[in-house]
Parts: structure tokens; C-alpha cells; sequence
């Protein structure tokens, strides 16, 4: 891998202190160097072809245990708790409701559309008790197969939310689902997107494992779900290729603690906000 260890503008809240988050990079950076073993090819395309099985399967074992409720979004997005106009958002990849369900309770004023690729977890969001199609719909959508507009009207939205998404399509199909959702914005409408960054601790353990890398920076899990790790820079260009503005881009780092591992795990996401030209 050629590329230098990011070097973005720091947000006031990031909790890795400086001396330890060079530390952290310069040995990612090793490790996943070090990592030149990848996955045979008939692996490779059965994982791709395959993905919509995996996660359904993720879905079944899983139910709605695995993920919390995404309570922090509004606080990272301020556009998702502004009551003082109606606004229609997308959610793609919604799972099984972690982030439409508190966000509607906390905004009436806004209407979410959510699809999945799983069709198990858009039927666990439609048997909710909370799922109202006065305040949401949900759909079942392969970003990078089907057509967006098939469920909702061109140019109408206000928001995109991308959230831990976009790391599960291949780096190569990212194009087309970037453009699907470019059909359903409004002229300046804007895609709040937050991801699995390069370097993260969770792509240390993928190199580590010498067994799990389908590409640069692309990674199969036990269950065959996958996982892309992005670069600021490469996030940016992939969205403006297809006619997005930059609006804001960096480096998110955090510290977790496990503590029934009694271990520190330090975390690097990207969070962005692209816009569709007004």
C-alpha cells in the first residue's frame, strides 16, 4: 500500500490523544502492508454474488439483538433534529430499525424511507410496532441492481443518511449505488455518511488474520459479509466523481473500552456530508 498515514484536521471531540494515534497508525500501517495473501478469486466473486444471502443470514442469527438503537445520530447530524421545516430522508441499509425508529419518535417533522438488501430485516422493520407508514416506509433494495425511483419519486429528498453502509458493497459497484442515490436528492440536498476509516482496528485484525483480504482495504468476515475501509481522500473523490460537492470530510477517532475483555480498542470511522449542487 502507498499511501501515507492520514493527516486530517482533528474534531474537538476526537479522544485518542495525538502520541498514542501516531502509534496507532504507523502499526496498522505495518501490519496491513504486510498483508499480500488474497482470497482465490472463485471465493472472491461467490462472497459478491452472495451478499444479500450472508446478510439475511446475519439477520436470522442475529434478530433485532445485534445493533443498539442509533440514539447519537441527531447529535452528529444536526439536519436530522431540524423541526422547523418537513424533510423526507432515506436510510439505506436500515437494518432493523436502529436509526428510523428513535428518529421519528424525536422528529415529527420527518419522514423516512428505509430499505435494506436483506429482505428478513425490512420485514423485522414492518412488524415493529412502532412502523407507521404515515411516518416511514420501508422497502427491500439492492443499491447497485435496483432503481431507487422505483419507490421513490425523482428529485424529492432531502436527506441521504449512508451509515456503516457503503463498507459492505464492493469498492467496484460503489459507482452505481452513489448515482442511485443521487436520482432521489433535491437540488442541494445532502448525503450524511459515516464508515469504517483506514486503519481502523477492526482492518488491523483483517491482515492480521492473513486469510480475509478480497481487495485493497476490502475484507470477508467469518459469515461472509465484507468490509471496505476508507481514506478521506478516497471517499471525497468517489462522490464527487459523480457530481457531489464536498461539504465536509474527516477522521473520527474514539476510544472503546470492552469490558468484559478488560481491553482498550481504539476505532478510526470517517464521517462526511456530500451535496447534490442546488
Amino acid at each position: 500500500m502507498s499511501e501515507s498515514p492520514p493527516q486530517p484536521e482533528r474534531r474537538y471531540d476526537n479522544s485518542i490523544e495525538d502520541g498514542r494515534l501516531k502509534k496507532l497508525i504507523t502499526r496498522a500501517k505495518e501490519v496491513i502492508e504486510n498483508d499480500e495473501k488474497e482470497v482465490p478469486e472463485f471465493w472472491k466473486m461467490k462472497y459478491k454474488k452472495e451478499a444479500a444471502k450472508n446478510w439475511d443470514l446475519f439477520y436470522k442469527r442475529n434478530t433485532t439483538k445485534f445493533f443498539k438503537d442509533r440514539h447519537w445520530t441527531d447529535r452528529e447530524f444536526k439536519e436530522l433534529a431540524d423541526r422547523s421545516k418537513e424533510q423526507k430522508c432515506l436510510e439505506i441499509g436500515c437494518g432493523v430499525g436502529n436509526f428510523v425508529f428513535p428518529l421519528i419518535a424525536e422528529n415529527p417533522s420527518l419522514f423516512i424511507y428505509a430499505c435494506d438488501f436483506s429482505k428478513r430485516a425490512v420485514d423485522m422493520v414492518k412488524s415493529n410496532e412502532s412502523y407507521d407508514e404515515s411516518r416511514c416506509k420501508a422497502f427491500v433494495c439492492d443499491l447497485t441492481a435496483d432503481n431507487l425511483t422505483d419507490n421513490i419519486p425523482v428529485h424529492s429528498l432531502d436527506l441521504v443518511s449512508a451509515i456503516f453502509v457503503f463498507s459492505a458493497i464492493p469498492p467496484e459497484k460503489m459507482k452505481i449505488a452513489i448515482k442511485n442515490i443521487y436520482s432521489v436528492l433535491k437540488p442541494g440536498g445532502l448525503v450524511l455518511f459515516r464508515d469504517y476509516g483506514i486503519y481502523d482496528e477492526a482492518q488491523v485484525k483483517f491482515s492480521a488474520a492473513s486469510d480475509k483480504r478480497l481487495d485493497s482495504n476490502f475484507y470477508v468476515r467469518q459469515d461472509g459479509t465484507m468490509s471496505y475501509f476508507f481514506s478521506r481522500e478516497d471517499l471525497m473523490s468517489r462522490f464527487e466523481a459523480e457530481g457531489f460537492n464536498t461539504v465536509d470530510c474527516q477522521y473520527v477517532y474514539r476510544e472503546t473500552i470492552n469490558r468484559s475483555m478488560e481491553k482498550r480498542i481504539d476505532r478510526i470511522f470517517v464521517q462526511a456530508k456530500f451535496q447534490k449542487s442546488p
